[in-house]
């Protein structure tokens, strides 16, 4: 075990993303009951679901900060312990309150910024833990934990809300976030030199594969250097891309289906798992393909040409559907 405690972290962080989305996703599938609990139309379902994304993208770069500076163990268990608490508060919100769309904006957006540092801080995780030839596995596992958690949360919470209700389903998922954030505390160290189960051949391992920079030694980069950068600029700008397409079916999807194809609540939830299982099953398989091919030609073509031939695909796929649904 000792030899292997980089990839028990990096499926633990897995885990914890996968929680994390089902505390982003669940208001989607319990928009159903929500809107006639609290009478409200698509319109302000929108800013409600548009509340979360906004705290989560002004606040992920502070949140990188925020890991930079104290490490992803203690970042992601307070990050944890913030996802349980807004989580729940949205639950206490009282009906026919002046002003209740606007509680559920700030209780979401709250959400959202804590949410913001958890893939920042697993970054910093495998910056420290992971050597460079092994990254694209590590955050193909990471990033399977985002489909894991949005392919679960239609069925889970369906079932819950269908039992207990959807403020059960709210408290479930607050409670889940307790715990794998406690097991998290308990499990991580933010570097691999600090923790009991290190061994001396693992530790040779990481530090043969760490990239060697004269600029670690100089600790945060500055703002405008960052800001500067166009790889930098670029990414963010990919990431953009992918984002817009990606909440488009972590939040309206399962309505979508319910509303618009009349699918009843269980048929929705099975069929909203789809892309989201595609997504946990295919990123292990892409961090693995991208480890192998940036070895065999480089990573120009391991990190960036697999990003542009696979985002290329998903906008076809895209355009395709819209296609049918016209016809």
């Amino acid at each position: 075990m000792g030899s292997r405690i980089r990839w028990v972290l990096v499926v633990w962080v897995s885990v914890m993303g996968a929680v994390a989305y089902l505390d982003r996703v669940n208001i989607s599938i319990a928009s159903h009951y929500i809107v006639k609990e609290y009478h409200f139309n698509n319109i302000q379902l929108g800013y409600i679901f548009s509340a979360f994304v906004l705290g989560y993208a002004l606040f992920q770069a502070p949140g990188g900060r925020l890991s930079d500076r104290y490490g992803p163990r203690w970042v992601i268990t307070g990050a944890a312990v913030w996802w349980a608490v807004f989580t729940t508060l949205a639950t206490a919100i009282p009906v026919g309150i002046p002003g209740v769309i606007t509680a559920f904006f700030c209780v979401r957006f709250l959400l959202g910024v804590g949410e913001s540092v958890m893939y920042p801080a697993s970054n910093r995780l495998v910056a420290k833990w992971i050597p460079t030839n092994e990254r694209g596995t590590a955050n193909g596992l990471i990033f399977a934990g985002v489909g894991a958690g949005a392919g679960i949360t239609p069925p889970l919470i369906t079932f819950i809300m269908l039992h207990g209700g959807w403020r059960l389903s709210f408290w479930v998922s607050a409670l889940l976030g307790l715990v794998v954030g406690a097991v998290w505390f308990w499990l991580a160290r933010d570097n691999p030199e600090e923790h009991p189960w290190m061994s001396a051949r693992e530790m040779e391992v990481i530090r043969a594969g760490l990239p060697h920079s004269r600029d670690r030694a100089k600790g945060m980069l500055p703002w405008r250097k960052i800001l500067a950068s166009k790889d930098f600029l670029l990414v963010t700008y990919s990431y953009f891309c992918y984002g817009y397409v990606a909440y488009i079916f972590f939040t309206w999807f399962f309505i979508y289906l319910s509303t618009v194809r009349g699918l009843n609540l269980r048929e929705s939830s099975y069929f909203a798992t789809l892309p989201f299982l595609a997504m946990a099953i295919c990123s292990p398989a892409g961090g693995v393909l991208s480890d192998f091919v940036t070895r065999r030609y480089g990573k120009r073509w391991g990190r960036c040409g697999l990003s542009v031939v696979v985002i290329g695909l998903a906008a076809v796929f895209v355009a395709v559907r819209k296609v049918k649904d016209r016809s």
